[in-house]
């Protein structure tokens, strides 16, 4: 059965939208319409707007525990909710339904609980000399997110936000929304004054370029490809507002010569193929020393090949789909270009899909000897591991530094001092050293064309956050 979702949430109502279309959204493991929401129209981001600039006075001068405890009663809904979401963001992404669980809604009811404990612990003011210097919210904030791991997201950019006391407009991925307006259906349960949190469904062109440009938007959060994110930054720049920007990667895997070579390419093969692929930080290029190529293309075929592609509902699969046709369509074009410029596949390929209905494409490896190739440089955004041949540690650190991008990577070395010493020469924003776990409290974000700012933790909470020095007489 479609669920039909035909109204969107402004000012603490769920009010018809000024726009008449609906957007379908496809459930990518069997090609069917699984929701319909609304297209928005520029009217409706407006009326966002106008709601959340009207609850801003109110909710930036409540108190950091007032606050606090909204977002406690956000966190408990959000765990009542937990198996919904998580049977949504299968559905819409195509993540298998146990891992979707774990990962895409364990991990933003973690954050939604850090920010609560969070508004409570923070510093907010200092003295410094004559000076009193505070931290107070930016102002009303457009919210854009994407369809990958759309709710976390979501939590990364909302909840800090109320917790800094701001206001927010949420324009999330029209291909993954329903689990928004779930969120948004928790947010209004928890008592959020009217206005201070606002969903509106459609597309970027249309209802985001409007949160970007508006003058009565402060700032504007987006997490999606670069191409989008320039355009966020150049229409925000029209007002000066202020902008955060999560956007591609290409991150490598750096293999040194005395890593556990079994162990590095296990850890790297699951880092890459997490969520088919479809990863902004995922290890998608893995150097290793020549002399090992063969034996490092020979285990990661082996690990590939063990991911059991399916539907995501069903029990045994570990790697679901794409999110959609045109994105399968995408990354079987990069395999059989790389092919075309002399990758050498080992592991799945452009035909070697299970089939079905959905939108699958095989986990792919491939070895590559020019690190300037096209595979080996541009992000993919699929399940496909290029490797690459270094010599030495130098050129290893070369090859990782020789992209646009700089989000995420690793290292594998014969131990952690090795491994930290070339981390440190690695330009990005986060780097694992030896398998080392995900730090939800640690900053996530990039270097160059990977974006602006940083997500997590408190430092997620300071992006939305202004200084003032307020001067004092002495005495």
């Amino acid at each position: 059965m479609t669920i039909v979702r035909d109204k969107i949430f402004i000012g603490g109502q769920w009010v018809a939208p000024q726009g008449s279309g609906f957007i379908d959204v496809i459930d990518p493991s069997d090609a069917s319409i699984y929701a319909r929401v609304p297209e928005g129209a520029p009217a409706d981001a407006e009326a966002a707007i106008a709601a959340a600039r009207d609850a801003f006075d109110g909710w930036s001068r409540a108190s950091p525990v007032e606050r606090a405890d909204c977002l406690e009663r956000i966190a408990e809904g959000f765990r009542a909710r937990s198996d919904d979401l998580a049977l949504a963001i299968a559905h819409e992404v195509g993540m298998p339904l146990k891992l979707a669980a774990r990962v895409q809604v364990g991990g933003p009811l973690g954050s939604w609980r850090h920010y609560a404990q969070l508004a409570r612990e923070f510093e907010w003011e200092a003295r410094v000399g004559n000076s009193l210097v505070v931290r107070e919210p930016v102002g009303v904030v457009g919210a854009i997110t994407p369809w990958n791991f759309p709710l976390n997201q979501i939590t990364l950019k909302v909840a800090p936000a109320l917790a800094a006391g701001c206001t927010v407009v949420l324009k999330p991925s029209e291909v993954a929304p329903i689990n928004a307006f779930i969120l948004a259906e928790i947010i209004a349960e928890a008592g959020v004054p009217a206005g201070v949190f606002n969903l509106v469904t459609g597309y970027g062109p249309v209802v985001g370029e409007v949160l970007a440009s508006d003058p009565r938007v402060d700032m504007v959060s987006f997490t999606g490809s670069t191409r989008a994110g320039k355009r966020v930054a150049e229409l925000a720049a029209a007002t000066v507002k202020k902008v955060a920007l999560e956007l591609g990667g290409k991150s490598a895997s750096v293999v040194l010569d005395d890593a556990d070579l079994a162990a590095a390419v296990k850890g790297t093969v699951s880092n890459c193929l997490l969520n088919s692929g479809q990863t902004c930080s995922a290890q998608t290029r893995m150097i290793v020393p020549r002399a090992k190529l063969d034996d490092a293309a020979r285990l990661a075929a082996a690990a590939a090949s063990s991911f059991r592609v399916g539907p995501a509902l069903a029990e045994d699969s570990r790697l679901g789909p794409l999110v959609s046709a045109a994105q399968r369509d995408r990354v079987v074009g990069y395999i059989r270009r790389g092919v075309g410029e002399g990758a050498r596949v080992v592991a799945g390929g452009a035909d070697a899909a299970p089939a079905g209905e959905g939108f699958f494409v095989a986990p792919t490896v491939l070895v590559v000897d020019d690190a300037k190739a096209t595979i080996a440089q541009e992000e993919v955004f699929g399940p496909v591991l290029v490797i690459l041949p270094h010599d030495g540690d130098d050129d290893a650190v070369a090859i990782a530094n020789d992209s646009i991008y700089g989000l995420g990577g690793g290292v594998w070395a014969g131990s952690d001092e090795h491994g930290l010493a070339v981390a440190r020469r690695i330009r990005t924003g986060q780097v694992d050293v030896n398998g080392a776990p995900w730090n939800p409290l640690a900053p996530f974000g990039g270097y160059r064309q990977s974006g602006l700012g940083r997500e997590n933790g408190v430092y997620g909470l300071e992006e939305f956050l202004e200084y003032k020095a307020i001067q004092l007489r002495a005495g």
